[in-house]
């Protein structure tokens, strides 16, 4: 008797919130649920990086210099333990207007830089 076993991929989920760049190649995204990791300096970084496009300017709040905050929807592969994404399928960069209206996308922005 042969035993089949089929394990399900893992499914990309959309997260949508503050995308955060304060120094180079620290990248998270704070959403209602937590603050997501997607690469930090000198290590982890989630595939899919280079899906990440720049900002418009009147979308993006510079803090440091080159680097600062926007709002964004990105569909990724969650890794729920260390709240790391795994990988970055698709990327939505998003107006602030839409996210500073909507609390249910974030309660509030508080950033440590």
């Amino acid at each position: 008797m042969k035993i089949i076993v089929v394990i399900p991929a893992k499914a990309a989920e959309t997260r949508c919130g503050w995308l955060i760049n304060p120094t180079p190649a620290n990248w998270y995204l704070k959403d209602k649920y937590a603050q997501w990791i997607i690469s930090a300096q000198g290590g982890y970084q989630a595939g899919g990086m280079d899906n990440i496009p720049p900002f418009n300017d009147d979308e993006y709040v510079k803090t440091n210099v080159n680097y600062g905050y926007g709002c964004a929807c990105l569909d990724v592969v969650t890794n729920y333990h260390d709240t790391r994404w795994r990988t970055i399928t698709t990327l939505d960069l998003s107006p602030r207007s839409e996210f500073t209206k909507n609390s249910l996308v974030v309660a509030k922005l508080d950033i440590v830089f």
